[in-house]
């Protein structure tokens, strides 16, 4: 194999492994970097690959080998409703947990195997956290065989495991996942392809920052997050108030249709500057939707993750955003 033709196989695996680093890890910022790693490794060890009748296992080996080495001493990321319960007194969020305690987002161009067409739910933030509660190793080979829909041996032989022991880690990952009882588990069964009118209504409510339109979007017992921050907010009172708290934060703001996680409704919103009408990153929307009513939506406040999603990195306030 040329140098070329190699450089060539493992880009091609790139985003397939992005896809599997994300459902490891639980963020896009610590799966890219772990695929650059892989890659890395990879080249660095070129002699073996050339030796190996099956370069794509040898590729999820190493990539899960820097998983496992980087899931070591790493503690569980989580949603906010999975760590707490929702706010009694709403206040504006102000304590928060470093970025290695969360789920972050990933953008919808994280990539499957090739050949497989994966189930959209399997990248869904509600199933990525399912996916944090299981040791690293049972995380590894429940993605492989029942997301990725490997063999037992084709998993062994990647992971460095008799298939008796994948086996038997795959029926302790599935029956610790059948007794888990997390909150997020309830947005599993959100609608993915959401009404546009849905939508639309809710972009050009929170840009005017009408508060009475934006709770009629929610069901009676809808909630919110937004990490880092440890504080979620559930009920319409309660999301009353805490849309009038931060009412500062976001009037002027202008949203930018996206899709995240499994092709979720989602949006990008930049904030005033106050220089020119200019338009800055502030936080990534995820819409949970259920019967044509938002049941939550994620906060993800982080400008880092605009770039991630290959975002601008300013706007300007009179540009149409329209969806």
């Amino acid at each position: 194999m040329s140098q070329k033709h190699g450089i060539d196989m493992l880009e091609e695996l790139r985003s397939e492994l992005i896809g599997y680093c994300y459902r490891m890890m639980g963020s896009i910022f610590e799966a890219e970097d772990a695929v650059q790693d892989t890659l890395l490794r990879a080249w660095q060890n070129w002699d073996q690959i050339r030796q190996n009748s099956s370069r794509k296992a040898w590729m999820y080996q190493i990539a899960t080998n820097v998983c496992l080495d980087r899931l070591r001493s790493a503690k569980r990321r989580a949603l906010p409703m999975d760590l707490s319960e929702p706010a009694s007194i709403i206040m504006e969020p102000r304590d928060s947990l470093p970025r290695s305690s969360w789920i972050w987002p990933a953008p919808d161009n994280v990539g499957d195997p090739a050949n497989i067409v994966v189930s959209r739910e399997t990248i869904r933030l509600s199933f990525v956290a399912i996916l944090q509660i299981l040791p690293p190793r049972q995380r590894a080979v429940l993605i492989l065989l029942d997301v990725f829909r490997w063999s037992a041996n084709e998993a062994a032989n990647a992971m460095g495991m008799t298939t008796a022991a994948v086996n038997s880690a795959l029926q302790r990952a599935r029956s610790t996942i059948a007794r888990s009882n997390l909150r997020s588990e309830e947005l599993q069964g959100g609608d993915v392809q959401a009404d546009q009118q849905v939508l639309a209504s809710y972009m050009e409510a929170f840009e005017q920052y009408d508060i009475d339109a934006l709770l009629a979007l929610f069901h009676e017992n809808g909630s919110l997050s937004m990490p880092p921050f440890k504080m979620w907010v559930r009920g319409s009172s309660n999301l009353s108030s805490f849309y009038n708290t931060t009412r500062s934060h976001c009037l002027g703001s202008r949203l930018l249709a996206i899709r995240a996680n499994g092709d979720s409704p989602a949006f990008a919103q930049y904030v005033p500057t106050g220089r020119d009408g200019l338009l800055a990153p502030w936080s990534i929307h995820i819409l949970e939707i259920e019967q044509g009513k938002i049941a939550h939506i994620h906060y993800f406040i982080d400008s880092d993750l605009f770039v991630r999603f290959g975002l601008p990195t300013g706007l300007d306030a009179k540009q149409d955003f329209s969806i």
